[in-house]
This record gives structure tokens, C-alpha cells and sequence, in this order.
């Protein structure tokens, strides 16, 4: 079968390997002699193939399994040299992401599955710093070798960016951290590359059961008010619900902000300036939706005008602070209720 696969290829990786054997020589059976396996097909047959193989830093390394890739990637060049084929030697550091199998030999795997299932995490050296590769950019490098898209170091090995460097300590936190973050409402910082990267191979690691958790509903006779996510920095997101012609609001805020989008349903929403007497309405829809931004200094509400339940989505540029809530009661209109 290999042979067969061999014969057929224009362009070949080269990815499997062997990390855990059960005795020291499956380490050059699986890293170096599969390796030279298809460099013997290929020689019997003629055959110049572009070739990627997936090495690792370890390869630098005097242990069996360095030593293992880095006979791996010498029959490589050698093989380069002769032919004059294309080669394209990655030295990977740790990757992780999505289904990467725990307890092996991934440490972002392990602790991602035993935080996810509330297994204590052991670190015998919280300070040791890791070097990792999301597993994403790692295909996206390898996958660009075919139009010979890569980028090499000063050894000549191609390289796979970005590359991120953690302590133990930090990577166990921040995964009790997205564990977290269900009770507290929070999302992640998604804008630290490496913090979205991983709450992602996090998330691939929760139970089948365990995908959804419960919020808290607001309610009474005028609907209700869920709140969704609350962030450090970006304010708290909300869905309100208002029974059919009732108004909801009537106050104002000094420096808090708000968004306004009806997704279902149909109303009215009402500006004042605090101090004017002029009032401003637009008309909203589920069935047209929009965004209406809520201006400080103006006093406003929200009325439900159809016969059915309207739903609208809340932004809100300041998490609630009972202690300090920066809101002010004040009709829009005097007739309203």
C-alpha cells in the first residue's frame, strides 16, 4: 500500500512518527527507517518528489528520540542533494489544539481535559516555560510549501509562526480561567492571540453534556431581563424581553452607554435630552433590525407595540455595579407611564 501511495505522489508529507514507544529502537523504526522507506521507493522508481517532513526541536537534543528525528532529517538532505528534490524540514516545538489526545504527550491536551473534567492539575515545576505552535498555523505553513510559500531560519529548517512561550503556571490559570468564566458571565481576551487559541482548544475538550450552563432570568409583569456576557473591558451583553405594550426604561445614565437592537417584535424607542422637551422616536423591528445607540444625558424607554412579545438584544458599555449604577429615573414624556 505504501509503495502504491509512494508511485502516485507528486508532493509528499511526511508526518508520522513515534513519541511513545514501548522500547527504545521504535524510536529509528518509526522517526528514521519510515522515513527511508519511501526514499527507497523512490530511488527504485526515478521519481524526484517534493517532500515535508515533520521533525522537532527535540531533534537537537541527545536523548533516543532526537537523535531518531535528527537521522530523519539527514537522510532528507542527503536525499535532496542527490536528486536535487524540494525539501521542506519543519522542527516543530509542542502544538496543541483540537483533538489532540490527553495524557500522552501534549501538557496543553492533558490540562485542557482535566481542567474541562475538574481533575486537579499536577505541576511538579510551575515556573518551566513551553514552547508551542497552534496546530492551525502548523497545517497552514505545511500547506503552503505546495506553492513553495515558506520562509526559512538561519539553519534552513522552514519555519511555522507564531510561535508562543508559556510557564506552566500561567497555562494552568488561564485554562482555570475559561473554566470559570461560565459562572462569572466573562469571555476570554480574545484579542491575545495565544489566550483565543487556546480558550478554543479548550472548548473542544468539554464533555458532550456539558456544552451549555444555565443563566439567571430576570422577570415580572413587564417581561424580562437576561443577562448573557459580562466582560472586563467590553462592557455586559443582555437580551430583554417586553409584553406586548409595555414600556420599559425611562431613565437616563452620566457616562454608561447602551445598544439597542429589536430582533423579534415591534416598538418604539424615545430619546429626551434631559434638558429639552423635544422628544425623539425611531420605530423599530425585528423585521428590519437595526442597531440604536443610547446617547447619555438623554432620559429614554422602550415600548412595545405589537400584540406579541418583543425581543431585543442590549449592549451596555459598563457591567451593572449596584454600588454605582449611573442610572436616573426620569419620564420621557410626562403622559407616559
Amino acid at each position: 500500500m505504501l509503495e502504491e501511495y509512494v508511485k502516485s505522489s507528486d508532493f509528499i508529507y511526511h508526518l508520522a512518527g513515534v513519541n511513545r514507544p514501548e522500547n527504545v529502537e521504535e524510536f529509528r523504526e518509526g522517526n528514521r527507517d519510515s522515513l527511508l522507506k519511501i526514499l527507497d521507493i523512490l530511488r527504485k522508481e526515478g521519481r524526484v518528489v517534493p517532500i515535508v517532513l515533520s521533525s522537532s526541536t527535540q531533534a537537537t537534543l541527545p536523548n533516543p528520540y532526537g537523535e531518531s528525528k535528527r537521522e530523519a532529517e539527514a537522510l532528507l538532505k542527503e536525499y535532496s542533494k542527490e536528486t536535487g528534490a524540494e525539501i521542506y524540514i519543519f522542527r516543530f516545538p509542542g502544538l496543541f489544539g483540537k483533538w489532540c489526545r490527553p495524557n500522552y504527550n501534549s501538557v496543553v491536551a492533558t490540562f485542557c481535559y482535566n481542567t474541562a473534567n475538574n481533575i486537579p492539575l499536577r505541576i511538579d515545576t510551575p515556573e518551566k516555560e513551553i514552547p508551542l505552535l497552534y496546530v492551525d498555523d502548523a497545517v497552514k505553513a505545511m500547506l503552503g510549501c505546495i506553492n513553495k510559500d515558506a520562509e526559512y531560519d538561519e539553519d534552513g529548517f522552514v519555519l511555522a509562526a507564531p510561535r508562543y512561550t508559556v510557564s506552566l503556571s500561567k497555562l494552568a490559570s488561564l485554562l482555570c480561567e475559561f473554566r470559570d468564566t461560565r459562572e462569572k458571565l466573562q469571555v476570554p481576551l480574545t484579542g491575545d492571540d495565544f489566550t483565543r487559541k487556546l480558550y478554543a482548544t479548550y472548548l473542544s475538550y468539554l464533555k458532550k453534556d456539558d456544552f451549555s450552563y444555565p443563566l439567571t432570568t430576570h422577570s415580572d409583569v413587564r417581561g424580562s431581563f437576561t443577562e448573557i456576557i459580562r466582560t472586563p473591558d467590553r462592557g455586559q451583553f443582555s437580551v430583554n424581553i417586553s409584553k406586548p405594550h409595555i414600556t420599559k426604561g425611562n431613565h437616563w445614565h452620566h457616562t454608561k452607554n447602551e445598544k439597542f437592537c429589536v430582533v423579534s417584535g415591534k416598538g418604539v424607542i424615545r430619546f429626551r435630552n434631559i434638558h429639552s422637551d423635544e422628544v425623539i422616536e425611531y420605530f423599530v423591528s425585528g423585521d428590519k433590525m437595526e442597531v440604536v445607540d443610547i446617547p447619555t444625558g438623554y432620559t429614554h424607554n422602550i415600548e412595545n407595540l405589537g400584540d406579541t412579545d418583543m425581543v431585543t438584544f442590549m449592549w451596555c458599555s459598563e457591567t451593572f455595579d449596584p454600588d454605582h449604577p449611573d442610572t436616573y429615573f426620569l419620564e420621557v414624556a410626562d403622559e407616559q407611564n
